[in-house]
């Protein structure tokens, strides 16, 4: 019986690109698009993963001959140094964002690898640290994380509770002053990606609704007092992310995509996750991704 095998492999390539729709005026696509309506550009990571049966070399593929040469010859000789708008004719009627830019690939890579016996699983493009776009050959939808942070402190103890039981529950974190975290945010979508645009939602927008109703509140505050969902509930990382989860659930429904998960990093060894619907669970991904750091999925007590 052949054993089913999935392997990853990163490229870097550097792109400029401009998002620019000619129906609007100069102002709107400024207001629509920021700094993407002038030009920049940026350094893409992508991180390919394909699937096969491990062959009698001990192999899903050859990195050399089969992986490096398609991604040579499909993603960096045609990409790296180049215009993404003057690419492709994919990009004639849509703005080559990451998630357009990523179902492309897909569309490139898997025929490629598909002649070979190789399936593609999933296409994961980053075109900076705060944002990464995950496609996996569903017709136009994508999965989109963006990053932010905000500082807070907490006590982690239970009002019912002694402060000597607390403290063998919670260690230090039980002490009654409290203490602080700078916590990072990672907050996945996914949506349909529009034809026109290119984007499962406008970044701008998404940033600006994180911001309202996660940073704003909670951002330097002491959680146990300044927030009154945590005066009878532990507000331990992990309470914090479902917490976050229902403050976005229903503005994202609004803005039209679906909140999919919630990391967030307490500190550099500890990390949790909530997600909102068990199908957008995705354990075949490169624990090296711009959003996996190898941490522990729970948190409890620092």
């Amino acid at each position: 019986m052949s054993d089913l095998c999935t392997i990853s492999r990163r490229v870097q390539f550097s792109a400029s690109y401009r998002y620019w729709l000619p129906e609007l005026t100069e102002a709107e696509n400024h207001r629509r698009f920021g700094i993407a309506a002038r030009s920049p550009g940026s350094t893409f990571t992508l991180w390919v993963q394909v699937q096969g049966p491990i062959d009698p070399f001990g192999m899903v593929a050859n990195l050399s001959t089969t992986i490096k040469r398609a991604l040579q010859r499909e993603v960096l000789e045609p990409l790296h140094g180049a215009n993404l708008n003057q690419v492709w004719p994919e990009f004639a009627n849509t703005l080559p964002t990451s998630e357009w830019l990523a179902q492309v690939l897909w569309q490139r890579l898997g025929q490629c690898w598909q002649r070979q016996g190789l399936q593609l699983r999933q296409v994961q493009l980053s075109p900076d640290p705060g944002l990464v776009v995950e496609y996996r050959g569903q017709a136009m939808e994508a999965h989109l994380t963006v990053h932010t942070h905000f500082s807070a402190a907490h006590r982690l103890a239970l009002p019912t509770l002694t402060l000597a039981q607390n403290s063998e529950i919670y260690g230090k974190c039980s002490r009654p002053s409290g203490h602080g975290h700078n916590y990072q945010l990672w907050v996945t979508v996914r949506g349909q990606i529009d034809p026109r645009t290119g984007m499962v939602v406008e970044l701008n927008r998404l940033h600006d609704l994180i911001e309202m109703q996660v940073v704003e509140q909670l951002d330097h505050t002491f959680l146990n007092q300044d927030i009154a969902y945590f005066q009878d509930i532990v507000p331990t990382a992990e309470n914090i992310a479902v917490y976050i989860r229902d403050q976005l659930l229903e503005p994202l429904r609004e803005l039209g995509v679906q909140l999919v998960k919630i990391r967030l990093d307490e500190t550099e060894n500890n990390s949790c996750e909530v997600y909102v619907q068990t199908e957008a669970l995705w354990v075949d991904r490169p624990v090296t991704s711009a959003i996996d750091q190898g941490k522990p999925a729970g948190v409890g007590a620092n």
